[in-house]
C-alpha cells in the first residue's frame, strides 16, 4: 500500500466505507434472493469494526483487514476483470492506494521494491489548491474546471518507463466542514478565482484540516505510454535548440516507450539529393548517431558497403526492414552491408525514409542488438511519428540553409550587421513591388556624414623575409641536386651530368644577388623538366638510390619544390594574422556597445581595419561626437593589446617576425557607397578620395627629410593633420601612459609629402610589453575626462 507524501491539506482524511455500507443495508433489507443474504453476511462480518463506517485514520488498520476490505469491495472490483483492469482504492490527489487488481499488482511488482509511486509533476501547493477547488465545487456549487491530466510514471521489468493516465471516481466521497472552516462569500470565491498562484490566500480561506474528506475514491489507470511518448517527441521536436536541456527526454527513451524494446537505439542520416550523399547531422553534443555512416562525416550513396541494399529507400522511397541480419547476409549482394551492421552490434533494424513532397530529407534508423526485435509488424509504429519528423527535418534543413547562407555572407560577401538594416529595407521593397512584368531598380546604398577610422598592424619587412626564405629553399634544393648528380656513376651520361651540374651552380650564384620576379619560376621549371627526369631514369647504386628517394620525399606535394623555410615563414604569418584578427574581432564586439558602426578588417601581411561611425548608420540612435572619441580611444587601446599579444606570441613562432602599428586620423565626415560590382563599401566622391589616397600610401612613408620609415617595430604611429586632432590624441596617449600601456617618450615629426597630399604630422610611441598586468583593461573616453577632473 502506497502512502501519502503531502504534509499539509485543507482536509482531515477519513477513509470510510459508509456509503457502501448504506448501500449494502438497503440490499439486505429487501430480503430478496441471494444478494440479500450476501449483504447480510458482509454486514455481520464488519459489524465488530465501527471504523469501517465512522472513518479510518490509522492506515495499519487497512493492512490488518485487507481480506475483509477486499470482500467488501467485491462488487466494485469484479474478479473476472482483475487481470485486465488497472484499478485500486485511493483518495483524490493523494498517493494513498490499496486493494489493487491483479494487473495493478503485477505492474508494481515489475517496477521493483524501490519504486515509489507518485503523481507526475504534482507539488505540495498544487495538491493543496486542487483539494480546495474540490470543496468549492462540491460544497459551494461552483463549476471550476481543473481537470488537469494526472499521470503515474512506472517502469517495467525491462527498464522501459510506462505512463498511465489517472481517472478518479469520487462517488463514495463526502466533504464535510468542521467548526474551523470559514464561510466564504462570493467575493471570497472571486478573489480565489483570480489568484490561483497565491498559496497563502488559499490557506487563509481553507485552513489546514478545516474540512473532513470522508469516504474513498476509485482510480482507474489507462496505459498511455505510446501516446505520452509521441507527445514528448512532439515537444522535443518543437523546442528550439537553445531551450533544450539535458533533462529533456532523449529520442532513444521516447522510441523505446513507443516500440517497447529496451535496447532500441535511434540513428539519423541526412540525405543530400543534390550531391547524392549521406551526411552525418552535426551537433555539439550528438543525441543520435548515424548507423548508416557509423563514424564517417559523409559518404557517397553509391558506396560499395551498401551494395544495392539501400536502393529501396533511394529509388522506391520505401523502408528497409531487416528482422535478422544473419539471414539477410545469406542473400547474395547483402554480405558487405550485413558485416558492416554486425560490426556495430546490430542484429535487426529498420531504415525508413523521411519524405516531404516526394523528396527524401533523411533516413530514420532503428536498430537492436537482438534478432527479430524489429520487424515489418512493429515497423508500422513509425507511422505515428513520421509526420512530426518530416516537419522537424524540413525545418532543420531550412535552418541549416540559413546558417550556410549566413556563413557565406560572413566569410565571403560580408554585409556587416550595423548596415544590414538598409540592405534588408531595400530587399523588402524589391520583394513587395517586384513582379514578372516589372523591373525593380535597386537604389544605391549610401551612408553620408560618417567619420572614418583606419588602423593596421603590419608584418615588418614581410616582402624581404619572404624573398629570403624563397632563396634559402631554392639554394638548399640546388645544393642537394648538385650533390645527387655528382654521385651518379653512369659513364654514358657523364657529359650531360657535368652540364646539368654547371647550370645548377649558375642558378645558385644567381641567387646570391637580389631575387628577380621570375627567378623562382625559371628554377622550378628547369628542375622539373631537366633534372627530375635524369634522377628518375638513371641507374644508380644503393647509396645514390637512397639519397634520391629521400630527396623526392622532401619535396612539397603542391609545389614539387623544397618548402621548409617558406613553410616556417608562412606558418608564422598565418599564426600572427589569425591571432591578431581574433583579438580585433573580439574587441569589436565591445566597441559596438559604444555606438553601432560599420566595421571591416582584412588579413594581408598583417591585419588592417576600417571603421565608419555616424548618425546615418544608426538613425534610431542619437549621435554625439563623444561616441567617435570613445571609438578612437578604443582603437588606440586595441592596437596596444594587439602589440602585446604579438609580443607574447613572438617567442613561440617558428620564424621570428616583428610588427608595426599605424592609425590614420581623419576628422572630416565622408560618405561611403556600396559598390555593387565589387560587393564592398568604398568612399564616395572626389573630395573623400583624399582619405583613400593617404590610406594606401601612408604606411610606406618616411619621416620628412630622412630615409627613416614613420613606422617602427613595437611602436604605434598616429598620423594626423590638424591641431585639434593632435590635442585629442595627446590626451589618449598620456592617459594610456598613466595606465602603463604606453612608454613615457612621445616622438613627434612631420611626414614626407605624398603624391597630392602634404601637411601630415605624426606621433610615435612605444607599447610597454614587459608589464602585462594592465593587459585587456577597458578604458573609455569618460575615464579620461574623470581623470582630468
Amino acid at each position: 500500500m502506497s502512502k501519502t507524501t503531502f504534509t499539509e491539506s485543507p482536509f482531515k482524511t477519513l477513509i470510510s466505507f459508509h456509503k457502501l455500507i448504506e448501500n449494502l443495508e438497503e440490499i439486505a433489507a429487501t430480503n430478496v434472493d441471494y444478494r440479500s443474504n450476501y449483504a447480510k453476511a458482509l454486514l455481520k462480518e464488519i459489524a465488530p469494526f465501527p471504523e469501517f463506517r465512522d472513518g479510518i485514520e490509522d492506515l495499519n488498520f487497512i493492512k490488518q483487514h485487507e481480506k475483509l476490505i477486499h470482500n467488501l469491495l467485491a462488487d466494485l472490483f469484479p474478479t473476472a476483470l482483475t487481470h485486465n483492469e488497472i484499478k485500486a482504492i485511493s483518495i483524490p490527489f493523494q498517493n494513498i492506494t490499496f486493494n489493487y487488481t491483479e494487473r495493478f499488482k503485477e505492474i508494481l511488482q515489475n517496477a521493483g521494491m524501490t519504486f515509489d509511486m507518485e503523481i507526475r509533476d504534482f507539488e505540495d501547493d498544487q495538491f493543496y489548491i486542487f483539494n480546495s477547488i474540490l470543496i468549492l465545487n462540491a460544497h459551494y456549487g461552483q463549476h471550476f474546471d481543473f481537470n488537469k491530466p494526472l499521470f503515474y510514471d512506472i517502469p517495467n521489468k525491462n527498464g522501459i518507463m510506462n505512463h498511465y493516465r489517472i481517472l478518479y471516481n469520487a462517488d463514495f466521497i463526502e466533504i464535510i466542514p468542521t467548526q474551523d472552516a470559514p464561510k466564504l462569500s462570493q467575493d471570497d470565491i472571486d478573489l480565489l478565482m483570480n489568484n490561483y498562484d497565491n498559496i497563502n490566500l488559499w490557506k487563509e480561506k481553507f485552513p489546514i484540516e478545516s474540512w473532513i474528506l470522508k469516504g474513498f475514491g476509485i482510480i482507474n489507470l489507462i496505459d498511455v505510454t505510446r501516446e505520452n511518448a509521441i507527445s514528448n517527441l512532439k515537444s522535443n521536436l518543437l523546442k528550439p535548440e537553445s531551450s533544450k536541456t539535458k533533462s529533456s527526454l532523449s529520442f532513444e527513451s521516447i522510441f523505446r516507450s513507443i516500440f517497447k524494446i529496451s535496447d532500441l537505439k535511434i540513428g539519423f542520416t541526412i540525405y543530400n539529393e543534390e550531391e547524392q550523399k549521406f551526411i552525418n547531422p552535426s551537433h555539439d553534443e550528438k543525441e543520435m548517431n548515424s548507423f548508416i555512416l557509423n563514424n564517417l562525416e559523409e559518404t557517397d550513396c553509391k558506396n560499395t558497403i551498401y551494395g544495392c541494399s539501400l536502393d529501396a529507400i533511394l529509388q522506391d522511397k520505401k523502408s528497409i526492414i531487416i528482422s535478422d541480419i544473419k539471414e539477410f547476409s545469406k542473400i547474395p549482394g547483402n554480405e558487405k552491408l550485413a558485416a558492416y551492421l554486425t560490426n556495430q552490434d546490430i542484429q535487426s533494424c529498420i531504415f525508413a525514409p523521411v519524405i516531404k513532397n516526394d523528396t527524401i530529407l533523411g533516413i530514420i534508423e532503428l536498430v537492436s542488438a537482438k534478432p527479430k526485435e524489429l520487424n515489418s509488424i512493429n515497423a508500422t509504429n513509425l507511422d505515428l511519428v513520421l509526420p512530426y519528423l518530416v516537419d522537424t527535418l524540413e525545418r532543420y534543413k531550412i535552418d541549416m540553409q540559413h546558417q550556410i547562407e549566413a556563413i557565406i555572407q560572413r566569410e565571403y560577401t560580408a554585409i556587416h550587421s550595423s548596415v544590414y538594416w538598409k540592405f534588408k529595407r531595400e530587399a523588402l521593397k524589391y520583394y513587395q513591388t517586384n513582379s514578372p512584368n516589372k523591373d525593380y531598380i535597386f537604389k544605391e546604398i549610401i551612408f553620408k556624414e560618417v567619420y572614418p577610422l583606419y588602423g593596421q598592424i603590419d608584418i615588418k619587412g614581410s616582402s624581404e623575409h619572404r624573398n629570403e626564405t624563397v632563396k634559402e629553399d631554392l639554394k638548399n634544393q640546388l645544393t642537394t641536386l648538385i650533390q645527387l648528380l655528382e654521385k651518379q656513376k653512369s659513364n654514358e651520361s657523364l657529359v650531360l651530368l657535368e652540364q646539368r651540374i654547371f647550370e645548377l651552380q649558375s642558378f645558385d650564384k644567381e641567387l646570391d644577388s637580389s631575387l628577380k620576379a621570375d627567378t623562382e619560376q625559371q628554377i622550378q621549371n628547369y628542375i622539373e623538366t631537366e633534372i627530375h627526369p635524369i634522377l628518375r631514369n638513371t641507374k644508380m647504386d644503393v647509396d645514390s638510390e637512397t639519397a634520391t628517394k629521400n630527396y623526392f620525399e622532401s619535396l612539397d606535394e603542391k609545389t614539387g619544390m623544397f618548402y621548409e623555410a617558406r613553410k616556417q615563414f608562412d606558418n608564422a604569418m598565418s599564426v600572427i594574422n589569425k591571432k591578431l584578427a581574433a583579438v580585433l574581432d573580439k574587441k569589436q564586439v565591445e566597441a559596438q556597445l559604444i555606438y553601432p558602426h560599420y566595421y571591416e578588417r582584412f588579413k594581408t601581411d598583417g591585419v588592417e581595419h576600417n571603421l565608419y561611425i555616424g548618425a546615418s548608420i544608426a538613425p534610431t540612435k542619437p549621435f554625439n561626437i563623444l561616441y567617435l572619441q570613445n571609438l578612437r580611444l578604443w582603437q588606440l587601446q586595441t592596437l596596444c593589446e594587439m602589440e602585446m599579444e604579438h609580443h607574447l606570441l613572438k617567442a613561440t613562432l617558428p620564424y621570428e617576425l616583428d610588427v608595426t602599428s599605424l592609425i590614420l586620423v581623419f576628422s572630416s565626415p565622408i560618405s561611403i557607397r556600396f559598390r555593387m560590382d565589387e560587393k564592398r563599401f568604398d568612399v564616395d566622391g572626389t573630395y573623400n578620395a583624399r582619405y583613400e589616397v593617404v590610406k594606401k600610401r601612408i604606411d610606406k612613408a618616411n619621416i620628412k627629410g630622412t630615409k627613416e620609415r614613420i613606422t617602427q617595430k613595437e611602436k604605434i604611429t598616429i598620423v594626423y593633420s590638424h591641431n585639434s586632432e593632435e590635442n585629442e590624441y595627446l590626451k589618449y596617449i598620456k592617459y594610456l601612459q598613466f595606465k602603463k600601456l604606453l612608454e613615457p617618450n612621445i616622438e613627434q615629426f612631420e611626414v614626407e609629402e605624398l603624391q597630392g597630399v602634404s601637411g601630415l604630422r605624426a606621433f610615435r610611441v612605444k607599447v610597454i610589453n614587459n608589464n602585462l598586468e594592465n593587459y585587456a583593461q577597458n578604458i573609455t573616453y569618460q575615464d579620461i575626462l574623470n581623470e582630468q577632473n
